[in-house]
C-alpha cells in the first residue's frame, strides 16, 4: 500500500512545529536475550538525536519519465547550516546536563561532501566551545560496526535523519 500521505502529513507537522530533534535513548536493560550477553556484557546507554525535519527524509524528489520504457527517480538530500547546528547544539547540551563525557557525530561525509560535509563540519566548529565533552567524528558505516562490537564506547550520537533512523533502529 502507498503510505506517502501518511509520510506527507508526519513531515509537515515535524517541519510546522519544528521538531527538529528525535531524541533516542539505547539502553541496555535486560541482557538474557542480548547477543551481547556470551562476552562480559558491556554497559549499553547511549543516545541518538537525528535531525527531524532536514535530510533525505524531506521529501524534495520526484519521478521522471525519460522515454517510453525508463523513469527517473530524484531524492535529495537537504541539510541547512541552521538545521545541523542546532542539533549539533543540542547533542552537546543533553551531554553536558546529563553528565555525559563523549558526543560522536556520524557521516557518510567521505562520500556526501556537501549535505553530509555540512554536518561534519559544523560539529568540528560547535565541539571547541564544549572543552569539557570529547569530540570524534565517525564514519556512519563504522559506527554501526562500533555500536555491534563496542557500544560501551558511546554516550551520545548525532546524525542525520536517515543514518539516526537506520542505526537506532
Amino acid at each position: 500500500p502507498d503510505n506517502r500521505h501518511a509520510r506527507d502529513i508526519l513531515l509537515g507537522t515535524r517541519v510546522s512545529l519544528d521538531l527538529y530533534v528525535n531524541h533516542r535513548p539505547i539502553r541496555l536493560i535486560d541482557d538474557r536475550l542480548c547477543p551481547l550477553k556470551n562476552r562480559s556484557t558491556p554497559q549499553v546507554n547511549f543516545v541518538v538525536f537525528r535531525e527531524n525535519t532536514e535530510g533525505l527524509y524531506a521529501g524534495i524528489g520526484g519521478r521522471f519519465k525519460a522515454g517510453t520504457n525508463d523513469e527517473i527517480a530524484i531524492q535529495e538530500e537537504i541539510n541547512t547550516y541552521k538545521g545541523v547546528h542546532r542539533i549539533v547544539r543540542h547533542a552537546f547540551e543533553f551531554a553536558r546536563a546529563e553528565g555525559r563525557s563523549t558526543v560522536h557525530c556520524a557521516t557518510k561525509s567521505n562520500i556526501m561532501k556537501l549535505t553530509e560535509g555540512t554536518l561534519k563540519r559544523t560539529f568540528e566548529e560547535v565541539a571547541p566551545e564544549y572543552p569539557d565533552i570529547e569530540a570524534h567524528h565517525i564514519i556512519v558505516d563504522n559506527c554501526a560496526h562500533q555500536l555491534v562490537k563496542r557500544p560501551e564506547q558511546f554516550d551520545v550520537i548525532v546524525m542525520t535523519n536517515m543514518n539516526g533512523d537506520i542505526l537506532s533502529d
